[in-house]
């Protein structure tokens, strides 16, 4: 045992010498675990077609279709694509609670307006480590202009390694 420690503490401290990186373990061995979540970014595994994205206006009859046809979130888009919102299972939830016929409301009434997000560039571990902490499944996922490009879901990042 004292020999496994001394050889690991040597192994440290010559790393620490020259220099040696997480990103450079990732680079020289990406097929394990360490390298597959320093190198796994949410663009690798979001979906990108077809996306759940209703336009504001739109009613909660529309929303909830989509809701039940990609997997428990839609992304409420102005013209330009940038979010405005988003409608979940528990928004749906929370909205038949308070009223008796919910198709017609308009999307916006029942939306969260300031969702979160990730960017396609961020690493997977980033993603899981937000959806963990605020108890999200699905994320949007906006590019460098703040426009919709995606939606990544935790179990997809899970199956990818990410965690």
């Amino acid at each position: 045992t004292l020999a496994l420690a001394l050889g690991d503490a040597l192994a440290v401290a010559l790393l620490e010498e020259k220099g040696f990186r997480r990103e450079d373990f990732a680079r020289f061995h990406p097929g394990g675990s360490l390298g597959r979540k320093l190198l796994l970014r949410v663009r690798d595994v979001m979906v990108t077609d077809p996306l759940p994205i209703l336009a504001a206006g739109a009613t909660m009859r529309e929303a909830i279709v989509q809701l039940a046809d990609r997997r428990g979130l839609v992304m409420i888009a102005a013209p330009d694509h940038r979010l405005l919102g988003v409608i979940t299972t528990g928004d749906l939830t929370r909205l038949m609670e308070q009223e008796q016929d919910i198709f017609p409301i308009p999307v916006e009434r029942a939306m969260t307006r300031s969702p979160k997000s990730i960017h396609a560039t961020e690493l997977g571990s980033a993603a899981v480590h937000l959806m963990e902490t605020k108890g999200i499944v699905a994320l949007p996922v906006l590019d460098d202009d703040e426009r919709i490009t995606g939606v990544v879901h935790l179990h997809d990042l899970m199956r990818a390694g990410a965690v």
